[in-house]
């Protein structure tokens, strides 16, 4: 049951979390194309135009120090399944590939007001091989 609890807890932090994200993108000019794509591989938090680059976001929310910092979650594991989901994202489109990159959101919770950081270009594809 506690196991269950803290499940659902996590969940309603990391939606929180992509909506904060979202709002956060939006005010800089982004416009949002999808929100938690999902495919047999897993699912990307954001998919967001910045001007003509095609921008896939990972969202982390933390709300305690205990697990480390949010982007610190971002290991080079996650960075290479974000590629793999990106590159499932872009074979699905019928579009010509525009160019791509990959940028962090990392909120902690904190009270009143969370820390939010935007790490553009947090990490390349080509970093990965």
């Amino acid at each position: 049951m506690e196991r269950m609890l803290r499940g659902d807890s996590r969940r309603r932090t990391a939606k929180k979390g992509e909506a904060l994200a979202a709002l956060l993108l939006r005010l800089k000019g982004y416009r949002i194309e999808a929100r938690n794509w999902r495919c047999p591989l897993g699912e990307i938090d954001i998919v967001a135009w910045d001007r003509k680059t095609l921008v896939f976001v990972e969202v982390k929310a933390r709300t305690g120090s205990t697990a480390g910092s949010p982007e610190e979650a971002v290991d080079q594991r996650k960075q290479a399944r974000l590629v793999q989901l990106a590159q499932a994202y872009l074979a699905r489109r019928r579009e010509p590939t525009p160019p791509c990159r990959f940028d962090v959101i990392a909120i902690e919770k904190r009270r009143p007001i969370p820390r939010v950081r935007h790490l553009r270009a947090a990490f390349r594809a080509d970093d990965l091989v």
